[in-house]
């Protein structure tokens, strides 16, 4: 369900991103931009910065940047198509999708979905009637009582019953073979290497999965009684990605306005006897572990994630996944501990055994982040021993600096100076070195290689892609980022972008993209248009030369070689006249 690209342009256009932010932050004006402490880490000195040339805003304190849309999904904890449909409801417009054809009649991609969501709604509903109305619905809600479920908890999470035989689903929503092909797509359905079809899920209970509108878009079944998978989920379809979404997560935000803290357990039992307990914050990974885009959604929702893990050693590895996962992500006021539960316990045993009030006594005494990172290191390499000490620098050393500046990495970094026994200062000489290199000294080294500089002076003024004529042979040039430069060129020219946050959209999901966003901050403040196009004109015709250079070399070794043909012959003789970048006419 693709959002048409030109109209996300046209949103960024009719958007400013000052009016939008400073609705939220109160800015101030200062010189070319505005200014404001930075809403995403505790300052006292203002570091946050919103260009209305660039539609950007920057935070030369966290690292945080973005345009409108960004601003929102992180400020307002939005998934990017929510984003864009606040914009557009902002500007009294309906968010409009790419068209896919097909047979003899084009359908949106948001009908398709719209019919699909549909369809598992209709599902859902169908396995809670079976509760009551199949054969095997009274075994199903003694199952259910037995867990020590009420009725009203599973009405809550929408928990029903699919009955035994292969093809109750098949029957009652594949009537036809269009049908059917739908189901299969959805994973309610499974066709073998004859040809059958037949339900996915039998004789389980089941555990609706809901994204965070509460559509349902896939299920979790557990067996009554004996049997393998215990626990058996929907595959990956074009509405679920188990890596994205949590179970629990929508329960939660109907439940609270203000989220202040989410637990992550395992298991959708976990969840549900947890909120009947009262514990009613509780979300479930689906069937992996706990990705970098689970926290990144989390956080969008709270300051404060507890994982909850099982003491052993499978815990403590999913405990230390989520923690690296985790690092890039923390900023200052955010907060990820971890509880370690008793060997043969988890959350649903527990909370039922000792109640809401002992649970959260464990929660209330969870281990930091920093305590399991370092009890980690220290189980590998011993401190008592100066070579121990130099190894746990060592490996200390790159998770540290995943984390962003900071309070919080300023008290991780003194952490492990008392174990290692060392100063701050001595430390910092080991860590900061780095980091220094790539932060503080990031805008200089940035504007050093010319390949940046054209980047940079193209994404803060993308109009002038059309001072030049691209060139797609300079994508060949053997220099790292050229070939990013010439897209970057080519996508302004085609988008007509007007701005930094209308051109660096187009690349969200770019592997450059933070790269392109750093190169986007930087300031240029003082300096005129004129001048900028002046100096993108000379690094244009620097790269130009470049792969000049480059090109006769080859031709020439060529020509050695005795293996230039008539034809490179010519193109060595005409190379510099024909491939000189054309200015526009401004005439």
């Amino acid at each position: 369900m693709a959002i048409l690209r030109s109209f996300i342009d046209d949103l960024l256009a009719r958007t400013d991103i000052v009016d939008l932010i400073d609705a939220r932050v109160p800015l101030k004006k200062a010189g070319k931009n505005y200014s404001a402490c930075c809403p995403f880490h505790n300052e006292k000195t203002p570091s946050f910065s919103v260009s209305p040339d660039k539609q950007f805003y920057h935070c030369f304190g966290c690292g945080a940047h973005g345009n409108a849309i960004g601003f929102l999904m992180e400020f307002d904890r939005l998934e990017f198509p929510e984003a864009i449909e606040e914009l557009a409801r902002d500007h009294g417009l309906e968010v409009q999708y790419e068209e896919r054809s097909g047979g003899q009649r084009k359908q949106q991609p948001k009908q398709v979905a719209n019919d699909q969501y549909e369809l598992m709604n209709l599902i859902s509903k169908q396995y809670r009637q079976n509760l009551k109305q199949h054969a095997q619905g009274p075994s199903a809600v003694e199952y259910l009582k037995k867990r020590g479920l009420t009725g009203e908890t599973a009405q809550k999470f929408g928990i029903g019953y699919a009955g035994a035989e292969w093809d109750n689903v098949l029957q009652t929503f594949g009537t036809s073979e269009q049908q059917q092909r739908t189901l299969v797509e959805l994973g309610m359905l499974i066709e073998n290497d004859n040809g059958r079809r037949y339900d996915r899920f039998r004789d389980r209970i089941m555990f609706p999965i809901r994204d965070r509108r509460g559509r349902v878009i896939g299920f979790g079944g557990r067996v009554l009684d004996q049997g393998e998978p215990k626990y058996l989920n929907s595959p990956e379809t074009p509405l679920f990605h188990k890596g994205q979404e949590l179970y629990g997560l929508y329960e939660i935000k109907q439940a609270h306005r203000n989220i202040d803290r989410v637990l992550i357990v395992e298991g959708y039992m976990d969840v549900v006897a947890l909120a009947q307990h009262g514990v009613d914050y509780a979300v479930a990974s689906l069937g992996t572990a706990t990705t970098p885009e689970h926290l990144q959604l989390l956080f969008r929702q709270t300051r404060h994630v507890t994982c909850c893990y099982d003491g052993d050693k499978a815990g403590r590895g999913a405990a230390w996944r989520a923690l690296e996962n985790a690092l890039p992500l923390l900023r200052d006021g955010w907060t990820l501990d971890f509880v370690f539960l008793p060997d043969g316990e988890d959350p649903d045993t527990l909370v039922q055994a000792q109640g809401k009030e002992a649970f959260e006594q464990l929660l209330a005494e969870a281990t930091p982040l920093s305590k399991v990172l370092f009890d980690h290191l220290l189980a590998e390499h011993n401190a008592a021993s100066d070579a121990g000490k130099s190894a746990l620098v060592a490996a200390a050393k790159p998770l540290l600096e995943q984390l962003p500046p900071g309070v919080y990495f300023d008290m991780m970094q003194d952490q492990l100076a008392q174990l290692v026994g060392m100063t701050q200062e001595q430390l910092g000489r080991h860590i900061q070195q780095q980091r220094q290199q790539g932060n503080q000294g990031q805008q200089q080294k940035m504007t050093m290689t010319p390949v940046r500089k054209a980047i940079a002076l193209l994404l803060q003024q993308p109009q002038l892609a059309s001072s030049v004529e691209p060139q797609p042979e300079l994508a060949q040039l053997d220099i790292a980022g050229v070939d990013l430069f010439v897209d970057l060129l080519v996508t302004a020219r085609n988008s007509k972008a007007a701005h930094a946050g209308q051109l660096l959209e187009h690349y969200r999901q770019h592997p450059a993209f933070n790269a392109l966003a750093k190169l986007a901050a930087i300031s240029r403040e003082g300096v005129s248009d004129e001048n900028t196009e002046l100096e993108f004109l000379d690094t244009y015709s620097y790269l130009i030369d470049k792969y000049l250079e480059q090109r006769m070399e080859q031709l020439l070794l060529k020509e050695k070689q005795g293996q230039l043909t008539r034809d490179e012959r010519h193109e060595y003789m005409t190379l510099l006249q024909a491939l000189k970048p054309k200015t526009v006419s401004q005439d």
